[in-house]
């Protein structure tokens, strides 16, 4: 069984109306490579460190494999360009996750 993966995002959103064009195109995109939205927005606080993210989403795959087919896919070709210029940083990082014993 493969572990999952995780894409983990902190970003600041700038221009929230042009910020919304991409809301509203990504999950379609996350779905069709099977992902799912874990966080995205809310509530949240530092409790170690000084990260100071303005909005962090977490998103799940099955797999590292594709949650890397995912962001080579269309979402690299036609839906990261609607956020272009709406946030002031927006940062990734694709992490495997733990494997779950086999029972």
């Amino acid at each position: 069984m493969s572990a999952p993966a995780y894409l983990i995002v902190a970003m600041h959103i700038t221009d929230p109306v042009q910020y919304q064009q991409y809301m509203a195109a990504a999950p379609a995109c996350v779905k069709a490579h099977g992902g799912e939205y874990l966080v995205r927005g809310g509530r949240h606080e530092t409790l170690e460190g000084d990260w100071q993210p303005h909005r962090v989403a977490m998103l799940r795959f099955p797999s590292y494999e594709q949650a890397k087919t995912f962001y080579d896919s269309e979402y690299a070709q036609k839906v990261m360009p609607l956020r272009a210029g709406a946030t002031a940083y927006f940062n990734m990082v694709l992490v495997e996750g733990v494997a779950a014993p086999v029972a």
